[in-house]
């Protein structure tokens, strides 16, 4: 009886390092798309272009998990779905926020959605680098410690930016559409908590795992 492990699943690793990479790009063209709406307005379409194929990443993804093979991951497949799934959220979110700059034809950034997008810039880049991480077997607890302090650094803004809206002598119509822009930014950093949240359940179980094979169970 042969002992050996089968080889680590190269192109599912492939693919859900893409799919971070396409986070990462989202959180960029959206920083820049809230840093000037109207010069930059072309980036909307970049975004949908990366919505596009963050569906296809996650397609790929899924279809890879349920072919199963004589490959391994660092994951289960329910776990693999639950990221991948997670991924698109933060992408999805992403692009419904540039979709709605360009439908309210909002003109001028606010001070703390500009500061959210940074927020979101930063929580991408370490899943990003977190997904390279889980494929090369590096340390993700730096990553994901990171993430969560963006988070929360982004329900304060958020509060923040909420409240300036009814602060007085704002147009009701603009409260309405910046509360709406808002919201789907916060959505977006809280999806980026989700994918955290997802990779410390791998981590565990990968512990658990060595913990047993140590053992001898």
């Amino acid at each position: 009886m042969s002992f050996l492990r089968p080889p680590l699943d190269s192109t599912l690793m492939a693919l859900v390092e893409e799919s971070g990479q396409n986070v990462q790009r989202c959180g960029l063209l959206l920083r820049d798309l809230i840093l000037d709406p109207p010069e930059h307005a072309a980036l909307a379409q970049d975004l949908k272009l990366c919505e596009q194929e963050g569906d296809r990443i996650t397609h790929d993804i899924i279809h890879r998990l349920a072919a199963g093979g004589r490959v391994r991951a660092p994951f289960d497949a329910g776990d693999g779905y639950v990221l991948a799934t997670a991924l698109d959220d933060v992408v999805d979110h992403s692009e419904q926020v540039a979709a709605q700059l360009v439908l309210y034809g909002v003109e001028a950034p606010m001070e703390k959605a500009v500061a959210l997008a940074e927020v979101l810039v930063g929580a991408a880049e370490q899943i990003a680098q977190a997904l390279r991480g889980l494929r090369t077997g590096s340390e993700l607890a730096p990553h994901l410690v990171e993430i969560h302090r963006l988070e929360n650094d982004g329900d304060r803004l958020q509060r923040d930016g909420v409240a300036s809206l009814f602060a007085g002598g704002i147009d009701p119509m603009v409260v309405i559409r910046w509360k709406d822009i808002f919201e789907s930014l916060e959505a977006a950093v809280d999806a980026c908590e989700t994918v955290a949240h997802v990779l410390e359940g791998i981590m565990l179980k990968q512990r658990g795992r060595r913990r047993r094979i140590s053992s001898g169970e």
